[in-house]
């Protein structure tokens, strides 16, 4: 299911965006290397680990213990030559994620509102991150029901329609691969937890046009997900609308998967894809 593991139930608007109570703790070394981050983002070339020691004024230990973490994870890059710190190659990858999903969310927007007031459903919108499905736009529908989905969440993509969406043109070696580092873990009778079957389920949505998550995610809440595709002919996202079981029903999915295979296609169009 796209709403990833939850219930038809009320839930407080925005609750994520929430500010952190006062009394709650930062954590130290964390604040520490943020200032770090932020000094070498306003340096032209770098800084050497004295220089940071002398414009932050913290102990040279400490400075080169979080230099060679981040150094570590990739976030920063020493030259050997002139022993200068900088930028690496993840945080310029994290940052082009991030537009790039901020920009996706731009040009998806008056296509999801759409979607949302012709089907009367909650609308979500994701792409593929470290293989799980991430959300990263959500348009709900008017009513009491709230489906706890929220920015920057991330869904399984076996269990969700966003999730197959996102899969269902992926070849067979791509999948065995997914499967083997996530696996297929079961949240309910109606989880595919069997190799065979999900690639089945994944062959149909591929010929299809739209995945379907029938409860296999949270009890009581059915999903469709259609994939969206960019210039290449690549699927770069995925579109979704999310209810109760008393919402999508076996004599509505039809309707519902074509109006949102139609906002994914105008999306798409948007993105420059040219169907063949």
């Amino acid at each position: 299911m796209a709403t990833g593991g939850v219930s038809p139930a009320r839930v407080p608007e925005q609750t994520v965006d929430r500010m952190p109570a006062p009394g709650t703790q930062s954590v130290p070394a964390l604040e520490k290397a943020l200032q770090i981050l932020q000094m070498l983002a306003a340096s032209r070339s770098g800084l050497s680990l004295q220089e940071i020691v002398q414009r932050t004024g913290l102990p040279r230990s400490s400075v080169h213990c979080i230099l060679v973490t981040l150094q570590r994870q990739d976030f920063l890059y020493r030259n050997e030559s002139t022993s200068r710190y900088m930028f690496g190659l993840k945080l310029f990858s994290l940052a082009n994620m991030a537009l790039s999903g901020l920009r996706l969310r731009d040009q998806a927007a008056p296509f999801l509102y759409s979607l949302m007031h012709q089907t009367q459903l909650t609308v979500h919108l994701a792409i593929l991150e470290r293989n799980e499905a991430l959300l990263v736009a959500k348009v709900d529908a008017p009513g009491i029901v709230r489906l706890a989905t929220w920015l920057g969440k991330r869904m399984e993509l076996h269990c969700t329609g966003l999730g197959k969406a996102l899969m269902c043109h992926w070849d067979e070696k791509r999948i065995d691969a997914v499967i083997a580092e996530h696996g297929l873990p079961r949240h309910n009778d109606n989880t595919i937890a069997s190799v065979k079957r999900l690639k089945q389920d994944l062959s149909k949505a591929a010929d299809r046009g739209y995945a379907v998550d029938d409860e296999e995610d949270e009890i009581g809440l059915r999903c469709i997900g259609v994939p969206v595709f960019d210039h290449t002919g690549s699927v770069v996202a995925a579109v979704s609308v999310a209810g109760t079981t008393s919402q999508i029903t076996g004599e509505n999915v039809s309707d519902l998967a074509g109006r949102a295979m139609g906002a994914a296609g105008e999306l798409s169009q948007v993105l420059g894809y040219t169907s063949k």
